[in-house]
């Protein structure tokens, strides 16, 4: 999917903005606080449905505004689409595919893949396992369409299972607690199977962007279920049970799931410097990309914010070439041109300048 025009109204500081980007690299150019991330923002809400900068939308909605506006028309693979969300200041969402509305994100952000990485990247090694588990079922839900059938009918069942175990201590074994545990069980095997798949295409990917990221060093990569080896989930469930209904919690399943990285036997996180985790993450955020393209013909838009502050020089331009090897639109901000002296030897690139809000395409 490569983006052919975007407008934003009413985001931040950006009133209203129309750019027609490159199908490869776009770079973007302006002080702190001129609305080059706000252009990645909007962007992030066709792919998430959400901000990256924060989790109140009525933020993001520029002062004595309604509402926000993003709308784009992109190409894949010869078809056009029109894709759009609204969002207003009492959070109701408005999202548009090919213009037919409704309210529905999972069905807007399922047309448009897009990746980010930012300052705050790193929090996917640094932070709970459930930003890892986020990064595998953005692969999942891109590439296996199955998968998110499977992972709602999850979630709503183990919402279920824990207020049986708030409701009723240990000891308690109805019929009902039988029926939701086998469902809970049924569902979850399905879930980290669709978890195992992808990690084994992963891995390899993953481990192949480190040669050029990290030579180093040798990272080893595990996937934990989320429950005792050896066991089936409905064994581990049954023999969690006690403690699960005492606790009032399910306390193993996928949701317990986690992504593990190691050196020399020890947490990568505890080894690596802040700058080596950051090449490990554009390693792992490669990868997707490579998986997606590799397994539906489908391309990546990635964003790459304020590369001046995470990567040294030669690890932006390695890290850029390897994202449009896998066919991806890249929109990469900067605070100052000298930032990106390597961009000369691309072809496909335009350059945008951004000052209070109002941008100008480099001619």
């Amino acid at each position: 999917m490569k983006l052919d025009s975007v407008q934003i109204r009413n985001l931040r500081n950006l009133q209203q903005v129309s750019l027609n980007p490159s199908h490869g690299v776009n770079f973007i150019l302006g002080i702190n606080g001129s609305g080059k991330s706000s252009i990645l923002e909007a962007i992030h809400y066709l792919g998430f449905g959400r901000s990256f900068r924060t989790t109140k939308h009525k933020h993001v909605i520029q002062s004595d505004q309604e509402s926000f506006t993003v709308f784009c028309q992109c190409t894949d693979q010869e078809s056009v689409k029109r894709l759009g969300i609204s969002r207003n200041i009492n959070d109701a969402v408005s999202v548009s595919i090919n213009g037919v509305r409704g309210n529905k994100i999972s069905e807007l952000v399922s047309q448009l893949p897009v990746q980010i990485f930012t300052p705050q990247s790193s929090d996917i090694l640094l932070g709970s396992p459930k930003l890892r588990r986020k990064y595998i079922d953005w692969c999942l839900f891109h590439v296996e369409h199955p998968f998110l059938i499977c992972s709602n009918s999850y979630t709503k069942l183990l919402k279920h299972n824990n207020a049986l175990c708030r409701k009723h201590q240990v000891g308690y074994a109805d019929p009902q607690r039988i029926y939701w545990t086998e469902h809970l069980a049924k569902y979850g095997e399905t879930l980290t199977q669709f978890r195992n798949t992808m990690m084994e295409r992963l891995i390899p990917l993953i481990t192949s962007n480190l040669e050029h990221f990290l030579p180093e060093f040798c990272v080893e990569i595990s996937y934990y279920r989320g429950w005792e080896k050896g066991l089936d989930l409905i064994e581990a469930l049954a023999k969690a049970s006690d403690r699960d209904y005492r606790n009032g919690y399910i306390s193993v399943g996928p949701h317990k799931a986690d992504v593990r990285f190691k050196i020399d036997g020890k947490p990568a996180h505890e080894v690596l410097s802040r700058g080596q985790l950051r090449m490990l993450v554009a390693a792992l955020q490669l990868a997707t990309t490579q998986c997606l393209m590799s397994y539906t013909q489908k391309t990546c838009i990635f964003l790459l914010d304020d590369v001046g502050a995470e990567l040294d020089a030669a690890k932006r331009e390695v890290f850029i070439d390897k994202l449009l090897e896998s066919n991806t639109q890249l929109f990469v901000t900067a605070i100052e041109a000298h930032q990106l002296e390597f961009i000369d030897k691309y072809q496909n690139k335009k350059m945008f300048h951004v000052e209070h809000g109002q941008v100008r395409e480099e001619s």
